[in-house]
């Protein structure tokens, strides 16, 4: 009997009920995201307006779409150093997951052209501004939730077949006392990625980590968080290898 009742008990666990229940917690938790950052979004509205007047998509074809924080926005050389493939990038200083979560719809709209899509924020833990009195750090599992949004977000828009890679957030000097912290965060993308197929993570720790186990200076510029010329050379062989190996599968 006492079998029968705890059978009873799982399969009233999986009643269509409960999975409709389960469907409607997740899509209000998705929403009070955006609610709960729109606040946010006033600084960056400008930069945003400027990223949206930009043609250079209409000319091109298949190509890849970078996304994100002031890493993307200061690739200057993105398009030499990613041939043959053709790129254009949305970059804007300072971009957290919380504001793109906002501004994604915006950056990918009219990219019909998108073969792939590449995202890099890294400023969700310790991107500390002055200006912003609203929120503090985020934790890994809130960065992880804004993740899978943004992701499902760009999915929705343009086709669920493209494929997304997230560039992992880079080790750097000036944050490497909240590294432990960035690292949790970090897994927690990668391992949603492994579950799901158009997902894709690409690591970059184990190069920017020096045999003394720190960050190597000369991958950054003065301010010891931003990349230097060197910082990207090596993102271009990382990137680049990363798609010769999801080519040859």
């Amino acid at each position: 009997m006492r079998e029968l009742s705890l059978l009873q008990k799982d399969n009233s666990m999986i009643s269509p009920r409960n999975i409709f229940f389960l469907i409607q917690i997740s899509i209000i938790s998705s929403c009070s995201l955006q609610f709960k950052y729109r606040e946010h979004t006033n600084h960056f509205e400008k930069e945003i307006q400027k990223l949206e007047e930009l043609k250079d998509h209409l000319d091109k074809e298949d190509y890849f779409l970078f996304m994100g924080s002031s890493s993307i926005r200061r690739w200057d050389t993105i398009e030499e150093d990613m041939a043959p493939y053709s790129v254009i990038k949305r970059g804007y200083g300072g971009a957290h997951y919380y504001d793109l979560i906002h501004f994604v719809d915006r950056l990918i709209e009219g990219k019909n052209k998108t073969s792939a899509v590449f995202l890099f924020v890294a400023n969700d833990i310790t991107g500390y501004s002055s200006w912003d009195k609203l929120h503090k750090d985020l934790t890994p599992n809130e960065i992880k939730k804004l993740f899978k949004v943004i992701t499902s977000k760009i999915h929705k828009k343009l086709s669920p077949n493209i494929p997304i890679y997230v560039i992992e957030t880079t080790p750097t000097p000036s944050r490497w006392k909240v590294w432990n912290k960035i690292t949790q965060a970090n897994d927690l993308i990668k391992k949603y990625t492994e579950k799901k197929p158009n997902l894709h993570f690409i690591s970059t720790r184990k190069y920017f980590i020096n045999k003394r186990g720190r960050p190597e200076g000369k991958y950054f510029v003065s301010d010891s968080l931003h990349l230097s010329r060197a910082g990207y050379d090596l993102w271009e062989k990382i990137i680049k290898n990363k798609l010769k190996v999801k080519d040859r599968k």
